[in-house]
């Protein structure tokens, strides 16, 4: 088992910045490819980044390319999403998932967090 606890949400202004962490438990984190998802009111689960065990492999949608960052520190044992130039569609739960093999852009992760909101004011 692996518990996930994601912290950092909140509400900011657009074009601010957030930095959403996602810290791990359990079985041994560098072991697992790390993913972030986020889901809107009203919208399915849309995937937003993901991130190899190495840290050597990311790969970002094209909504939040060349604005958000994932990032991993397998000492501390957690992901982090770094998110600049925030617009109000990025509002949304933002959740952290980890999965075992390659990094994967569809759900088939193992361990889900219980999220944590992102508020974009326009």
């Amino acid at each position: 088992q692996v518990q996930l606890v994601e912290s950092g949400g909140g509400l900011v202004q657009a074009g601010g910045s957030l930095r959403l962490s996602c810290a791990a438990s359990g079985r041994t984190f560098s072991r697992f490819a790390m993913g972030w998802f986020r889901q809107a009111p009203g919208k399915e689960r849309e995937f937003v980044a993901t991130i190899s065990w190495s840290g050597g492999t990311t790969y970002h949608t094209n909504s939040v390319r060349g604005r958000f960052t994932i990032s991993r520190d397998n000492a501390k044992n957690t992901v982090y999403l770094q998110m600049n130039s925030l617009k109000p569609e990025d509002t949304a739960v933002y959740y952290c998932a980890a999965k075992t093999g390659v990094v994967s852009g569809t759900d088939d992760y193992d361990y889900w967090g219980q999220g944590t909101q992102v508020t974009v004011s326009s």
